[in-house]
């Protein structure tokens, strides 16, 4: 039924497109995406067959449920390149298996997602890419990024490969594929993880018509070792074979030897959206380019997004320089002034002043579309399928599925579709709006298949869900910015269901520097997770409908820009929160639990050498239910220079990660999941510090780096377990390099 509904959207998508009329110029959509090329002559080629074009990159992402345009920076940053591949996250937020890419969990409860899409592929956010991350791309040549990973030998290794391709068939029509594959041995027995991605893109904008696409397939195979059996080989190898040998980690027993899970997932997302609106008049100015004043009629014309001013290049001018996001866009011998680029309102100390204000020449009208409303369609397709076979012999508290071979084969398998139909009253179409309104309304159909107790059929659950919802956005400008969204579910599983959100920010100068106030608000009545509900496995094996849970959250954050000062305050209320309990089996509780935390990140400098320093302090209400560390430090000591004639950067440093002793949750490979550990055998885990040291080197459009992972591995009491008997990766060297290309 679901993909018999995909079928007939996929074709009525089609015809949209191919009917689509008053498909214009991309203007100003992307900052000047396609706007240097308004008014500039078209058919004359001659004079630049030879020159080489300068690169103008563009990247953005989308949000997911109305398909909104949100503008991103290209990743081209050296700062802790080192850090990017690490499972643990960039400041080792996260607790994981000691593997490279194995299930993880963040200590930081802010940062756990609790309205994820694939509720069984949460653990593996690393590597798992949604539509609201992903990355579409818009230049005038073709832009290709490589990187590679790479570290340890044969037996231990882990390796990764990612390659990113995004080609331009005009201004308007761009696609390209996303591939990543990842490799982890791992120290200890059974421990290896392989995970696949591919995904295919393309991006349409016009003035009139916007649509994104994209098909991406995951394939993610972990062999399952369920942790070493008895810690002291690591903490104290000498007692496990007294005194007389050192175990080698693959030599450790483990719990499982013969344990795997699949998972293999793909989904469609396709966006798109008509836009209304009227055609203006523009006027184009062409003034002296060597006049270090400008016209004071034309300056406020240009400030009130009346006018697009052209310069008129000086004599020594030979060609057009690259452009430059933050600087006039540079075409065919003119410099167009974006509408929010103030021009120069003094001379510079030296030059001459002319006694008159020069006249403008060469004036001139072209037409610009400015939009009104957008009709907005999103869909997503998903279909996903998870299993969990094993061989070994375990003593689980029940059976409830008749013997198989293997001893174990759980499957399930989860598919849906959503459809979101929105209008919009756009933002900036005059100087009275000041913000944009949307209306939505979406339906969600979700198939799930579980395996029945006699294991000779299947369970089929359907479930609909029928939301409306509201949008009232502030993008533009660069003082304040505001986005409230709020949905209610009104049909089947979704009614009494709402979601609540809001966000707001104010930059502005003080004392020379640049300050940013932000402030988050979210409240919530939403029911647990399907397979939170209802589960069937050959030893888990759960029918319960559960509460809603009720949450409400307020953060606030400052940020200083000279100071290099980030505050973070955050506050949260749980009522009917939803967890995996020491059996590994859903719970809820009942009363009110509330989680306090503050973040300071505060980084220091003097010359080349630098202190960046993140503290983060938490305190849970219920630490038997939801435990969590009350400190995360990061700290990262390093020198930046340039050396080799200033053409090649280098980062040279150390960083650390530490956190205070707490009972981490533990992991369940049967379910793949995270859940508290036992009263009886808990163990407490923290109080260990994991440090790096790392060089990083860029040499124009080439990054790459070296590092010594868990370089004080086996110092101290040698507890470098992040999650209950799975021990780190022990002392590992790295190294990576990442490539981007412009032709």
């Amino acid at each position: 039924m679901i993909r018999r509904l995909l079928f007939i959207q996929i074709m009525l998508l089609i015809a949209t497109i191919a009917t689509a009329q008053g498909f214009g110029n991309l203007g100003n959509r992307f900052s000047g995406m396609s706007g240097n090329n308004r008014g500039a002559n078209q058919n004359d080629s001659s004079k630049t067959e030879h020159e080489t074009i300068p690169p103008k990159l563009y990247m953005w992402h989308l949000d997911e449920n109305l398909g909104t345009v949100l503008k991103m920076p290209v990743d081209t940053a050296n700062y802790n390149f080192q850090n990017t591949n690490l499972t643990e996250g960039m400041n080792g937020h996260y607790n994981y298996l000691g593997n490279l890419g194995s299930a993880r969990l963040s200590r930081i409860f802010f940062e756990r997602e609790t309205n994820t899409s694939n509720f069984l592929l949460a653990p593996y956010s690393q590597f798992f890419v949604t539509p609201g991350n992903f990355k579409f791309t818009n230049s005038n040549v073709p832009y290709t990024n490589l990187s590679y990973y790479s570290g340890g030998g044969k037996q231990n290794g882990e390796e990764r490969f990612k390659a990113y391709f995004s080609v331009n068939v005009n201004k308007h029509f761009a696609f390209g594929f996303n591939i990543d594959y990842l490799y982890g041995r791992g120290f200890y027995n059974n421990q290896n993880t392989a995970f696949f991605n591919g995904s295919l893109f393309a991006s349409y904008m016009t003035d009139h018509y916007d649509a994104s696409f994209i098909y991406s397939r995951n394939y993610l195979k972990m062999n399952e070792n369920g942790g070493i059996t008895d810690d002291h080989y690591i903490t104290n190898p000498e007692l496990m074979a007294n005194g007389g040998k050192i175990y080698e980690t693959l030599n450790i027993p483990t719990y499982l030897n013969a344990s795997t899970n699949r998972n293999s997932e793909y989904y469609l997302y396709f966006t798109h959206r008509y836009k209304l609106g009227f055609t203006r008049k523009v006027k184009v100015v062409e003034v002296d380019n060597n006049d270090p004043l400008a016209n004071a009629d034309l300056k406020n014309k240009i400030k009130n997004n009346q006018v697009e001013q052209h310069k008129k290049p000086a004599q020594s001018a030979t060609k057009p320089e690259p452009i430059d996001q933050k600087s006039p866009i540079s075409q065919k011998g003119k410099t167009v002034m974006p509408p929010n680029k103030k021009m120069p309102t003094r001379p510079t100390p030296g030059a001459k002043v002319p006694n008159t204000v020069p006249k403008a020449k060469k004036d001139s009208i072209i037409s610009e579309f400015v939009p009104i409303t957008s009709f907005i369609h999103t869909v997503k397709f998903e279909n996903s399928y998870h299993r969990f076979r094993s061989n070994d012999s375990v003593n689980y508290d029940k059976t409830y599925i008749k013997p198989s071979t293997p001893l174990i084969n759980d499957t399930t398998q989860y598919s849906s579709i959503k459809n979101t139909f929105g209008i919009a009253l756009l933002e900036g179409f005059n100087k009275y709006a000041k913000a944009g309104l949307t209306a939505y309304i979406s339906h969600k159909l979700s198939q799930y298949k579980l395996m029945d107790a006699d294991s000779t059929s299947i369970d089929k659950y359907n479930e609909n869900e029928v939301f409306v919802g509201g949008e009232l956005a502030k993008r533009q400008g660069k003082a304040l910015h505001y986005v409230i969204n709020g949905e209610f579910g009104l049909l089947d599983k979704a009614i009494g269901q709402f979601r609540v959100n809001g966000n707001i920010d104010l930059n502005f100068q003080l004392l020379s520097d640049t300050v940013s106030l932000v402030a988050r608000a979210n409240i919530s009545n939403t029911l647990p997770d399907f397979y939170m509900r209802h589960y069937h496995s050959k030893h888990f094996y759960w029918d319960d409908d559960m509460n809603k849970e009720f949450r409400s959250r307020l953060e606030g954050e400052l940020s200083i820009e000279r100071l290099q000062t980030h505050l973070k305050f955050g506050i949260e209320n749980i009522k009917n929160y939803t967890y995996f309990d020491s059996s590994a089996k859903p719970a809820q509780n009942s009363g009110n639990i509330q989680v306090m935390t503050a973040t300071l990140s505060q980084n220091f400098r003097a010359g080349i050498f630098h202190l960046n320093n993140e503290v983060i302090w938490q305190k849970s209400s219920n630490t038997t239910i939801i435990p969590l560390p009350d400190l995360s430090l990061y700290h990262n000591l390093y020198i930046e220079t340039k050396i080799a004639h200033k053409v090649l950067n280098l980062q040279l440093g150390a960083d650390i990660r530490y956190f205070t002793t707490y009972y981490a949750p533990t992991y369940t490979p049967a379910l793949q999941q995270f859940n508290l550990q036992k009263t009886a055998s808990a163990i407490k885990l923290g109080g260990y510090p994991i440090i790096n040291a790392y060089v990083n080197l860029q040499l124009k459009r080439t990054r790459f780096f070296a590092m010594f992972y868990h370089i004080n591995q086996g110092s101290g009491n040698s507890m470098y377990f992040l999650v209950p008997h799975y021990p780190l990766n022990q002392r590992l060297f790295k190294i990576g390099i990442s490539w981007n290309f412009y032709d």
